[in-house]
């Protein structure tokens, strides 16, 4: 899915450009593939020379791109550039060389326990057997971009870039993630855990497994009853302990996690086994569900002066 990302300002001339119902028509139409002012014109029954009009409007704000193609002689064929545009409403935050920021995609995790229901899928296809915890170990699992599982846990290992000499600040973990039912089932909490180097670190209860509304990433070939998206959740650790979207969990701190003793960070996501909810979780990653991200890690520093 080709996505642009706008910031507010950037947006200004790009919603100038969508404010017209033949330009917006425009870009439905070529959503179906390539075409020339011709045969846009004669679909719209507008004039060729307003059909041109409006298709230079969209070209000046970058949103589609025209060529010239063979064709009954040189002929302009147009094509959309975009699948979807994404207008951030907050401000870029600052680069700080401070801040390592990584993005896991699911698919990489380096062990795991799973017990059925589970499975994984690709954007495109099922990877393995469903129910089977078996299909977790095959090579294909990298591609995942839905995994789920009724019990058990799944690990990743993070690199540990932080460098010597550094000291580390604070520690946030961001995944999008719900609870595991058949299909899907709006009211079925369940308590998903979250362990930092093998240190329980917080326990989200999702109240839900989401489905039946699509999942603005959700591949089309992926039935609306089933799981469509999750919640966006992220747990924190700093010196003054654990919290889960800022609200304080524990007195688990940084010093308690031995950033230092590895060259990775272990960061484990399951549902226990004497869990009050029991209830499973899905794991979302760049191409499924609401937000295009896999795991995100962000792990600050100070260094010495």
């Amino acid at each position: 899915m080709r996505t642009l990302q706008l910031t507010l300002g950037e947006a200004i001339e790009i919603c100038k450009a969508l404010s017209n119902e033949h330009r917006m028509r425009i870009l439905d139409i070529l959503t179906q593939g390539p075409m020339n002012v011709n045969d846009l014109s004669e679909m719209m029954e507008l004039p060729f020379s307003t059909a041109a009009a409006n298709i230079k409007k969209l070209e000046d704000a970058g949103l589609i791109s025209t060529e010239l193609v063979p064709g009954r002689g040189m002929q302009k064929v147009s094509s959309k550039k975009y699948d979807r545009i994404v207008i951030n409403l907050r401000k870029e935050e600052q680069v700080d060389e401070n801040i390592i920021t990584i993005d896991m995609p699911i698919g990489e995790f380096a062990d795991c326990e799973i017990g059925p229901t589970c499975g994984l899928v690709s954007d495109s296809a099922f990877l393995g057997m469903m129910d089977e915890p078996r299909s977790f170990y095959e090579p294909e699992r990298k591609e995942a971009q839905l995994i789920w599982f009724r019990s058990g846990y799944i690990e990743y290992r993070f690199p540990n870039r932080i460098p010597y000499g550094g000291k580390e600040e604070r520690l946030e973990i961001m995944a999008e993630l719900c609870s595991e039912a058949p299909y899907h089932k709006l009211d079925w909490p369940s308590d998903i855990t979250v362990w930092v180097n093998g240190i329980e670190i917080g326990t989200w209860t999702s109240p839900s497994d989401f489905g039946g509304e699509r999942g603005f990433l959700t591949p089309k070939w992926w039935l609306t009853e089933n799981t469509q998206y999750g919640l966006l959740k992220t747990w924190t650790v700093n010196r003054h302990g654990s919290f889960i979207d800022g609200v304080k969990q524990s007195d688990v701190t940084l010093e308690d996690l031995s950033i230092h003793a590895k060259p990775y960070i272990s960061i484990k996501f399951g549902v226990k086994k004497n869990a009050v909810n029991a209830g499973g979780m899905n794991l979302f990653g760049h191409r499924f569900g609401n937000y295009e991200q896999g795991i995100i890690m962000k792990l600050h520093y100070s260094r010495k002066e």
